[in-house]
């Protein structure tokens, strides 16, 4: 079965799984996840906890040895195995294949990873252990999501929050749960059941958004330029590599491209989503971006792109991070950036 991390608690209150599939790259949800199931079970008399890390080098016949061996600790134990790729090779695949058909109550398996993709997810030893147990997919928290998180963690937080400071703990913190989780224990320490005003929370937060690269192309493609160049200034500011913020935007807008040109041969953009393996979340996203951007400005966006590549590689003289914000604006206003030289020293 497969349930999100709202439905967590419910689900463990159900009953026993024999294996728990948890993947993905939002660190809040992936350790409060791990730690509740790991807790839940403890309750349950798994008192034992043995942890393996698979790599593409690791022994699957030593995980299949420790599940079938008797504890002299403990009855009951968890088996963690942190997939580190979030693959599994296919000698690994049958052997996990072959232990599935032998689960029993006294052994909890959690396996663990980054997310894995939807080709991952079609392999017969996840379908075989979904079907057994149970997938937890982690996905970035973000928009009205963020906003319900923060009112229930302040909630169980018991904080009395003046509802100014949502907004401003979401954009401060945005991206980052961590560190959003650990302002709201300090805040809890600070006040108690005091009211915590913007004032009071403007003196105390320091700006600790974190955002990836997939993150800033969702902005992008949804037209919030603003957010966008933000975004960048913030990747800038943590070390990011602008190299491959160019790999991304270049994949992304050469994808674009091909969209709009089977949109204008007639392709449904129904097979147009399926072909290029678009998400149902993100479906809104790029219907927006094919709906604003014209091939024009595509064209605009790639071409200066390219020169930011080449001035980044080249010359120390630029930021770069300017140079992508430029191309950001080129992609929906192309017609207006075109005036100007993007080699500013010189234009």
């Amino acid at each position: 079965m497969r349930i999100y991390h709202n439905q967590l608690t419910n689900t463990l209150n159900q009953g026993f799984k024999p294996v728990w599939l948890v993947f993905g790259d939002e660190p809040w949800q992936k350790n409060n996840s791990l730690t509740s199931i790991k807790q839940h079970c403890q309750q349950q008399g798994f008192s034992e906890v043995i942890r393996f890390s698979a790599d593409d080098k690791f022994d699957w016949n030593s995980l299949v040895e420790e599940y079938q061996a008797m504890s002299l600790f403990a009855e009951q134990r968890i088996i963690e195995i942190e997939l580190v790729t979030g693959k599994i090779n296919e000698a690994g695949s049958k052997i996990l294949l072959k232990l599935s058909d032998n689960f029993h109550q006294d052994v909890q398996l959690i396996f663990h990873g980054p997310k894995i993709d939807a080709g991952g997810q079609k392999r017969k030893w996840f379908k075989t252990l979904e079907q057994l147990g149970c997938f937890l997919p982690l996905y970035d928290i973000e928009g009205k999501q963020l906003q319900q998180w923060l009112s229930q963690q302040i909630k169980l937080q018991q904080l009395n929050i003046h509802s100014d400071v949502y907004p401003l703990m979401i954009n401060l913190f945005e991206g980052n749960l961590p560190a959003l989780e650990q302002e709201l224990q300090k805040f809890s320490l600070l006040f108690g059941s005091a009211l915590i005003t913007a004032e009071d929370a403007e003196k105390l937060l320091i700006k600790q958004a974190k955002f990836n690269p997939f993150q800033v192309i969702d902005t992008l493609l949804s037209g919030n330029l603003t957010k966008c160049i933000s975004m960048l200034d913030q990747l800038q500011h943590e070390g990011a590599a602008v190299g491959q913020l160019i790999w991304f935007f270049h994949k992304e807008i050469s994808q674009l491209s091909k969209m709009l040109e089977q949109i204008e041969q007639g392709e449904s953009i129904n097979d147009i989503y399926k072909k290029y393996r678009i998400w149902d979340k993100k479906k809104p996203i790029y219907q927006h971006a094919l709906n604003n951007i014209t091939r024009d400005n595509i064209n605009q966006a790639q071409a200066r792109l390219a020169q930011t590549d080449l001035l980044s590689k080249t010359s120390i003289d630029f930021n770069p991070f300017i140079l992508l914000a430029d191309v950001c604006i080129s992609l929906y206003h192309g017609q207006t950036t075109k005036r100007f030289s993007l080699n500013y020293e010189y234009g």
